[in-house]
């Protein structure tokens, strides 16, 4: 926006006779002046001189005057102006301001806070006045209308280190917000939302796996539930009916899953907004529009004893073959992975090959024939990784293959540990989780172990440590961690 300066109004001019009847006399006075000095040149005993001596006198000085100006023009800038005196030029000013700025990021934090406030002019005038008195910089906002009034603002702030969580809420409250959010956020945070938003967009199109992920990055800290049309007996599952437009109930979303049920987002702390619900509602329309799809992407390794397997990942197409594996099995295999009856482990594959749940990897010969399965399954708040091997392929490296790749999956998902449920006679599966080289918890319970492995020290991608995965029911996946 250009700045206009208006020059004050000025008044016409008024013809005056006194300022004649002035500038008349000092035009006499002038003349009267040069007469006696022409009289006294041309007349006087040294007349030639003196007019020679005027001229002297007025070269030395206009010569002088010249140097004295030069030389204080090449002067160097007073490192503070003095008062009256302008700033520094702005190559100057840009580089001390460059400098304060890398000083004052050094010693500031960064927060996302979303607070509620209300629908009138001022309002949001009112709560970054109260920021600024905190030294609070806002970096990036964005606003929510709701339906029955009010705006639910979301901030990305930067704010002094030792200003504390709980006194920038307090300042909020006072300048009128209420049921305020905040945790801290970290250099992800500063990307901009389109440019995040068509970031997800793409994960999304190029794996089916990675809508509930793409839905928990964009909602936040929320818990996402993948509802099958049918239980495992398959009998119709309750709250599986979600209708084709969505429903959205305050801290509850319901949408319809594409490949079948619906999928349900719970954010207890801060109800969505309708903007929020036209974003996930999106992205899962972009995901029903591409239909199933996995990256085809496989890699040939070559086992120590000469023999070369596939991994590749896995989806509802294997199906049968991963059916085939199971009657391949020995019970004593299928109960250390199932930790169930034998013979419902068929009725499982279904649910662990969807996208929905996790990811899954499988190991294939160089015939085609599936011998391994390796699952990162969302489980709530926690992740858990599972292993099954064909009796025949075991004890070869293929677990501890699939093992280090699923746990590079949970480390680019951002998950903070991941669990293995099986039993202390699995030394196969024991191996392979103290082989990773992360920090190991044990915990046993009725005689079943679960090791937990933290991902803090895992080497592979970046992180958010206020991020969780999302999850599903438990009555719809395999048994795994007891209670």
């Amino acid at each position: 926006m250009t700045d206009r300066i208006h020059a004050p109004a000025q008044r016409p001019h008024r013809h005056h006779w006194r300022r004649d009847v002035v500038e008349l006399a000092a035009l006499f006075c002038a003349v009267a002046v040069a007469d006696a000095i022409a009289n006294l040149v041309v007349h006087g005993p040294r007349g030639p001189i003196l007019l020679v001596a005027s001229a002297v006198t007025l070269l030395v000085t206009a010569a002088f005057h010249t140097w004295w100006a030069r030389r204080h023009s090449h002067a160097p800038p007073p490192s503070t102006p003095p008062a009256g005196q302008p700033a520094p030029s702005a190559p100057a000013a840009t580089a001390a301001a460059a400098t304060t700025g890398a000083t004052a990021n050094a010693t500031t934090t960064l927060w996302r806070m979303r607070t509620t406030v209300r629908d009138q002019p001022g309002s949001l005038a009112v709560l970054c006045t109260a920021l600024a008195r905190n030294g609070v910089d806002i970096l990036t906002l964005q606003t929510h209308p709701l339906p029955e009034g009010g705006t639910v603002d979301e901030f990305l702030l930067r704010a002094p280190q030792q200003l504390p969580s709980a006194d920038l809420t307090r300042a909020v409250s006072r300048a009128g917000g209420h049921s305020t959010w905040i945790e801290r956020a970290d250099a992800h945070d500063l990307v901009d939302t389109p440019t995040r938003l068509l970031g997800l967009a793409t994960r999304t199109a190029l794996d089916a796996a990675e809508l509930p992920l793409a839905l928990r990055q964009l909602l936040g800290r929320c818990t996402i539930h993948s509802i099958p049309a049918t239980t495992l007996s398959g009998r119709p599952n309750s709250g599986a009916d979600a209708p084709v437009e969505g429903v959205l109930e305050a801290t509850v979303m319901r949408l319809r899953d594409p490949s079948g049920g619906a999928i349900t987002i719970e954010r207890p702390y801060l109800p969505f907004t309708p903007t929020e619900f036209a974003r996930a509602r999106a992205l899962v329309e972009l995901d029903a529009r591409l239909g199933p799809r996995v990256p085809r992407s496989q890699d040939v390794l070559t086992l120590p004893e000469g023999n070369e397997i596939t991994v590749r990942r896995a989806d509802g197409s294997d199906l049968a073959a991963a059916r085939a594996m199971h009657d391949r099995c020995s019970e004593r295999t299928l109960g250390l992975r199932y930790h169930g009856p034998v013979a419902d482990a068929d009725r499982y594959l279904g649910h662990l090959l969807s996208p929905r749940f996790g990811r899954t990897l499988a190991a294939t010969t160089a015939s085609g024939k599936l011998v391994a399965l390796g699952h990162l399954l969302w489980d709530g708040d926690e992740t858990e990784v599972a292993l099954l091997i064909e009796d025949d392929w075991q004890r070869r490296g293929i677990g501890t293959e699939l093992l280090s790749r699923l746990i590079a999956m949970a480390v680019e998902a951002r998950c903070d540990s991941v669990y293995a449920v099986t039993q202390a006679a699995n030394t196969g599966m024991v191996a392979a989780m103290r082989g990773l080289g992360l920090p190991l918890d044990y915990q046993i319970e009725e005689g079943t172990l679960v090791i937990t492995a933290r991902l803090d020290s895992a080497p592979a991608g970046s992180r958010r440590p206020h991020e969780v995965p999302v999850g599903m029911p438990h009555e719809h996946q395999a048994p795994r961690r007891p209670h």
